[in-house]
């Protein structure tokens, strides 16, 4: 009997593994036009006298609220000229990242069949990390000085938890987590489990449109951390539930186990060993177990009550 279940589950894990491969197929073949424009390189290399077609090729760069001497004060500044120079060494071009964002494209028109191709935009942003991609219906901004690598000098003074992610292979991963912001409906979040649901959202929908990617990259763990993760998701899932904390609607829950920060707070010896955002890495095993035990579309799931998915997802912790 033992014999005929482990031939079993091995069919059916092939028969998943083609289904997916096909599907890969068929979304590789889809027709979308990426084209990165480099005005932070237009503007690293603009002169006063070229300014104003500058600003005409590109008005929504410049604020009408300064006139033009702010932008030549700008470009004569020794630090952006340094921000300029560093973003170069970089990204002497754009191919690194491309091909990248060409397949999430494909990805996001092959389940929103309205999606039509933004416009590429890259600049610099004086290391303004809360925006470092910025996504609308027709414009994508990139902000290239904060994915110049961890260890860079410019990084100095940030935290390293926020830092880590600073790196070029995080691109396409933060578009994936704003296109996904614009799709997620979600009631008004109460309850830690409200929290956890809706980032397990924002995670799955990486898993749909960069399947490329692997979880660490998704998540903006490294290894370690999401080996740590893999390895206490028992415990950690023990620690909410004997502690009647998923529908519990404190504030300081999101503090200590959603929001970014060095690590997770459980109050125990173990905090400085868990990495931050637990919270979230658990409601995306949540999400994931929905939508294999349930017969649910990606759109569908976006949709759905945080009610809805905890109640039928089944979900069991790895021990």
């Amino acid at each position: 009997m033992c014999k005929i279940l482990s031939f079993f589950v091995i069919i059916c894990f092939v028969f998943s593994c083609e289904t997916e491969s096909k599907l890969e197929q068929k979304i590789a073949e889809i027709d979308v036009t990426v084209n990165v424009e480099r005005f932070d390189k237009l503007f690293a290399k603009v002169t006063p006298n070229g300014l104003p077609q500058l600003k005409n090729d590109y008005p929504f760069m410049f604020s009408k609220r300064y006139n033009d001497s702010i932008w030549i004060a700008r470009i004569n500044d020794t630090l952006q000229q340094q921000l300029n120079e560093e973003v170069e060494k970089a990204f002497p071009n754009e191919i690194a990242f491309e091909d990248e964002i060409q397949s999430l494209f494909q990805h996001l028109k092959y389940y929103f069949k309205t999606f039509k191709s933004p416009r590429i935009i890259t600049v610099t942003s004086d290391v303004e990390y809360r925006n470092k991609t910025i996504v609308t219906d027709t414009i994508v901004l990139i902000a290239l000085d904060t994915y110049l690598g961890k260890d860079h000098e410019f990084y100095g003074g940030i935290h390293n938890y926020i830092k880590q992610n600073f790196e070029a292979s995080q691109i396409v991963s933060d578009l994936a987590t704003q296109y996904a912001i614009q799709n997620i409906y979600q009631p008004k979040r109460k309850s830690l489990l409200d929290e956890m649901i809706y980032f397990g959202k924002v995670l799955y929908f990486k898993d749909a449109v960069i399947p490329f990617k692997n979880d660490e990259e998704k998540m903006g763990y490294s290894k370690e951390q999401l080996d740590w993760a893999i390895d206490n998701e028992h415990y950690i899932w023990s620690y909410f539930v004997e502690r009647e904390l998923l529908f519990d609607t404190n504030s300081k829950l999101v503090l200590r186990f959603i929001n970014p920060a060095p690590f997770s707070k459980f109050n125990l010896e173990l905090d400085k060993e868990s990495p931050g955002r637990i919270g979230q890495y658990l409601g995306w095993q949540i999400v994931r177990a929905y939508m294999k035990n349930n017969d649910a579309t990606l759109l569908q799931m976006l949709g759905a009550t945080a009610e809805n998915i905890f109640n039928n997802s089944k979900f069991k912790p790895r021990k």
